[in-house]
């Protein structure tokens, strides 16, 4: 007897482990939510993330998880990497069938529903990415700390950074900067011991205060966000060059950002169609059907 395939679409970051699961039809039957999956951190740990948020769509959809009845779109932070391209497609997974690509490659397709355009993530990481005529253009996103400008990593740690300075006497303190050294007893020990095991995510922490300082007018916390902005714009502009002329911006910063980008950027955005999630299940199902969306350029 045939058993009905099912389709998924997991994706992962650098905080959190998305996953839908969907029948035939489209009909999403469950959704979950785990912790951090950039594969760069670990693939064991990555991948443990990706079977404890599937585990939760089978149990939101009362089905049993058969996961051999699954065609999965794994979309993973770090996933773009030749290595580790490698390294995936020879990962024992239990899946049906699973294809693997980038979370910014997901995104883009499910916010211009598999048309060409471009995507700017600004999340933990950041990364943009376009689909021109085909091709995929990549700008960006090469990793915490060498890369990965104007994200909420990169906010943290420029905002522990100048904690450092305040508490050294070599800049002037901010209610940001007070409310960070208040975190680490304004200890500057402490916050290199941090420093010293903390993962993006955990810098990612501060992004919130920054943004409600800036706010509320603190100096400091207005220059770095703006100077994020900066770089979200640096990214938007590199795709358009590529020759996408619609842009998405997406991720947990996309809704605190929009108000210190220039009118120039916003006039180049539009709201995405859907989300990560909506593009890997699309990439899924066209795995089936053997049409392959895009090549990567």
């Amino acid at each position: 007897m045939n058993v009905e395939v099912l389709f998924l679409a997991v994706d992962g970051g650098g905080t959190k482990c998305l996953a839908r699961l969907a029948d035939a039809k489209g009909q999403t039957l469950g959704e979950g939510r785990s912790g951090p999956a950039n594969v760069r951190r670990g693939l064991p740990q990555a991948f443990a993330a990706v079977m404890d948020a599937t585990a939760q769509c089978f149990e939101q959809a009362a089905l049993a998880p058969d996961y051999r009845r699954v065609v999965a779109c794994l979309a993973l932070a770090g996933a773009g990497e030749p290595d580790m391209q490698a390294e995936l497609c020879r990962f024992a997974h239990p899946f049906k069938a699973a294809i693997f690509t980038t979370d910014s490659h997901a995104a883009c397709v499910g916010a211009h529903r598999g048309e060409d355009g471009g995507v700017i993530i600004a999340g933990t990481g950041s990364i943009g990415e376009a689909i021109v005529r085909g091709g995929r253009h990549r700008v960006g996103g090469w990793g915490f700390p060498v890369s990965d400008e104007g994200s909420g990593a990169w906010l943290g740690l420029e905002t522990v950074r100048r904690t450092l300075w305040a508490l050294d006497g070599r800049a002037s303190a901010s209610p940001l900067l007070d409310e960070a050294a208040n975190r680490f007893g304004h200890d500057p020990n402490a916050i290199t011991r941090w420093a010293s095991e903390a993962a993006p995510a955990d810098f990612g922490t501060f992004a919130p205060l920054v943004f409600r300082h800036a706010g509320e007018g603190d100096t400091v916390a207005r220059k770095l966000v703006t100077s994020a902005a900066g770089h979200v714009e640096r990214i938007a502009e590199a795709l358009l060059v590529s020759g996408a002329r619609r842009l998405a911006l997406m991720g947990g910063l996309a809704q605190p950002f929009e108000p210190w980008l220039s009118e120039n950027m916003k006039r180049s955005l539009v709201r995405p169609a859907g989300d990560a999630l909506d593009g890997g299940l699309q990439l899924a199902r066209s795995s089936v059907s053997g049409r392959r969306i895009h090549e990567t350029s």
